[in-house]
């Protein structure tokens, strides 16, 4: 039976630009903190505070058993909140201090620790970091889907995110290589100054508590228009894992978490090695590396124009997956190259180097921004499919599960991250030019080609997601008729 036609009333609510700048500056802390998380801890803690890359990326993955707990609990409760304040902006508030306070001892553990006291360390807090930004992440995406509810308007909403935690993050790695681990004569790469972690660190604390706030009470006008949560709804451990198995049994989601989760793993290995490999497969000082965050403040803008003619043009299926295509191909291109030695690929002295690097960082900037924005538009489309097929909103739920998928690649790549450092034998405390060639060498096989695999098979995935525009508009018409009765 078709669905009844949809009353002009009935038509999505615009969201003011304010509105969309309030819930874009939620990106920028966790931004700031992802930045710690992916690119510099695991180079930390094993070059700087001796820890065996093994021990390093267990720790890591340790906690993301903890994430698998975590991860639907702040889901399943943010969905059932009861609160003048909405579902989710109570849980959001509630984050702040704690992930601020945790990541700043993350990265100052005690001096004299042993090689398991620096573990337990890790590993305690890894937990902690991680579970505080849960309480924050997975509210803030589901507010998302909620406050947009149309099928574009969720890309842009998503894109004022993305380009607000973009720009931010770019910035404060502006910062990083320019004002808290400079080039010395002591220390040459800079992240070996053990003492530029605890200014970073409080540093990015501020930028996190203060982008909270801001998101938390610049959204909050959005509350009166946000949907009660069932009168049926129960916190209770079996319904949250009733839950995730009725989130499971959709082909459209499962195929996007499995494709996204392997797609995110090869990224993340690329990400904790991107520190090894510019300063030690490239040759570049750390200053340089600065220039990498310039890409981003030029790409990110550059996509933010795009995404809405891109979404519209191609659809979201085929955004992502060209998109994810570009971000997996174009950074091995030079890899390989050098790996080859080729001839006519520029040596390490030459300073085509560093532009071929700037300029494939400014191509990953614009593609990866728009298979990012896609990827959270999608979720949000899921949840209506979702509540079409079983008469729930589970936003909370839902974009725990995206969440999850984000933070077990994170975690599965630091892992073999920190095991292809021990693997390939890599020295500790290393200065530029001391490490040996053909350490080098696996370096660059490991880090790039040799662990696409991962980013193939998850694209390939994408080729199965079948909830286009179309049949979403068609869903959203029989729930507005269900809801009017």
């Amino acid at each position: 039976m078709s669905p009844d036609p949809v009353n002009p009333s009935d038509a999505p609510r615009r969201l003011s630009v304010g509105v969309m700048t309030a819930y874009g500056l939620g990106e920028l802390g966790p931004a700031v903190v992802t930045i710690g998380l992916y690119s510099l801890l695991l180079f930390y803690y094993q070059q700087v505070v001796g820890l065996s890359g093994t021990l390093t990326g267990l720790a890591l993955g340790i906690a993301l058993f903890f994430d698998a707990v975590t991860d639907p609990l702040v889901g399943g409760l943010s969905d059932r909140i009861r609160s003048t304040y909405g579902r989710r902006h109570p849980v959001m508030a509630a984050s702040a201090l704690p992930i601020a306070v945790t990541f700043f001892a993350l990265f100052n553990p005690p001096d004299g620790l042993s090689s398991i006291g620096n573990f337990v360390w890790l590993a305690g807090f890894a937990i902690l970091v991680r579970s505080a930004l849960t309480v924050f992440v997975i509210p803030h995406l589901a507010l998302g889907a909620e406050i947009a509810p149309d099928y574009l308007q969720r890309s842009t909403l998503y894109s004022y995110g993305s380009l607000i935690g973009s720009l931010g993050g770019a910035l404060i790695g502006f910062a990083v290589y320019w004002v808290f681990f400079p080039t010395t004569d002591e220390f040459n790469p800079g992240l070996l100054n053990a003492d530029g972690y605890r200014p970073f660190t409080l540093t990015a604390g501020c930028i996190l508590i203060a982008s909270i706030g801001w998101c938390v009470f610049g959204a909050a006008r959005e509350i009166p228009n946000l949907k009660a949560p069932e009168a049926t709804a129960r916190l209770s451990f079996v319904e949250m894992v009733r839950d995730i198995r009725d989130v499971f049994r959709d082909r459209d989601f499962f195929v996007i978490f499995a494709g996204f989760m392997l797609w995110y793993l090869f990224g993340y290995i690329e990400s904790v090695g991107s520190p090894f490999m510019n300063l030690h497969f490239w040759g570049l000082q750390t200053e340089e590396l600065a220039y990498l965050g310039v890409t981003t403040l030029v790409g990110v803008p550059f996509a933010f124009v795009l995404i809405p003619w891109v979404t519209r043009t191609f659809d979201k299926r085929n955004t992502m997956i060209g998109s994810s295509l570009a971000v997996l191909v174009l950074p091995n291109m030079p890899i390989c190259l050098r790996l080859l030695d080729v001839s006519w690929y520029p040596d390490n002295d030459s300073p085509w180097v560093l532009y071929i690097i700037l300029a494939v960082s400014l191509i990953n900037a614009i593609t990866g921004t728009i298979a990012a924005v896609t990827y959270s538009s999608i979720y949000a489309d899921l949840t209506d499919a979702h509540e079409y097929r079983t008469y729930r909103r589970r936003e909370g739920t839902i974009f725990a599960a995206r969440s999850f998928s984000g933070k077990a690649a994170g975690a599965m790549g630091l892992m073999i991250g920190g095991a292809i450092l021990d693997l390939i034998a890599f020295p500790r405390n290393a200065p530029l030019g001391s490490v040996p060639d053909d350490v080098i060498w696996n370096l660059g096989l490991f880090v790039g080609p040799a662990t696409t695999v991962f980013s193939a098979a998850g694209i390939a995935l994408f080729l199965f997601y079948r909830l286009d525009k179309a049949r979403h508009a068609t869903i959203t018409k029989a729930l507005q008729a269900r809801r009017a009765h």
